[in-house]
């Protein structure tokens, strides 16, 4: 099928994509990413996440989390409850990140 070109409001909204690399115990990070998700949840511009474990790699996960725009996203992450989630996160993972924004979606 082809891509299906994005409309205007799909333009503004941009993916976080996190891959971490967890040096602790898996379930130890999955129960620190849950908790980072049920704040990150109740935050303005929150749309969605899905975190990913790789096949044959305990130690490797992809977030992909979506917000409504980028400054919900940053303001997110300045809120003073945010800080222990993250610290959290880095005592048992290295992570690499960046923001895209939607060019194309295809689906059935």
């Amino acid at each position: 099928m082809p891509s299906d070109e994005v409309n205007a409001a799909e333009c503004n909204t941009i993916t976080f994509v996190n891959r971490f690399t967890v040096h602790g115990s898996p379930e130890e990070f999955e129960r620190a990413f849950a908790d980072t998700s049920a704040f990150m949840v109740r935050q303005p511009g929150f749309l969605e996440h899905t975190l990913v474990r790789r096949l044959g790699r305990e130690d490797q996960y992809i977030n992909i989390a979506s917000w409504t725009d980028e400054e919900s996203f940053r303001a997110a992450l300045r809120q003073d409850g945010f800080a222990p989630h993250a610290a959290a996160l880095r005592a048992l993972s290295r992570s690499e990140n960046a923001l895209y924004r939607t060019r194309q979606r295809s689906g059935r």
